[in-house]
């Protein structure tokens, strides 16, 4: 298998305008254990093509290069590119919609495209069940950033 994409939401008990910004560099390292990135941009201003860097990260990651492919902080809409160089290249793609005052949903889309035979077998062992218990994980770890459960 050469390409997979997986799509889930949840509802956070919160305004879009406290939750969209944590899905930035910046804003992971405050909700993510472990998150930390390089910037090679020299801002913390996320906007399209903004370039940065991690060391490691998620689902079998060593080193990254990740682009901002589109930004569209109006409509609440970040997209980014994360390269692993002769591995896979993914785009991950976050949506805050604003439901009511003080909630919101948020759809994340991975769309993983293998580069090698390692990514191939990286995706055939990614399904459904694996991408929602890591989505599951976000909305837990957004939920204790927020303090609203221990």
């Amino acid at each position: 298998m050469k390409s997979i994409s997986h799509t889930k939401f949840f509802e956070m008990p919160l305004s879009v305008a406290d939750l969209f910004p944590l899905f930035s560099p910046e804003g992971e390292k405050l909700w993510v254990p472990g998150w930390d990135y390089q910037n090679v941009m020299g801002t913390t201003q996320l906007s399209e093509d903004y370039v940065f860097l991690t060391e490691t990260h998620d689902h079998n990651t060593q080193k990254a290069i990740w682009l901002v492919k589109r930004y569209e902080p109006s409509v609440h809409f970040v997209q980014f590119y994360r390269i692993e160089p002769e591995e896979k290249v993914g785009v991950i793609t976050v949506v805050c919609t604003e439901l009511e005052a003080a909630r919101a949903k948020v759809q994340v889309t991975y769309k993983y495209i293998a580069l090698s035979p390692a990514a191939e077998k990286f995706i055939s062992g990614f399904s459904e069940h694996v991408y929602e218990e890591f989505i599951n994980e976000w909305e837990t770890l957004l939920l204790k950033h927020f303090e609203l459960i221990a």
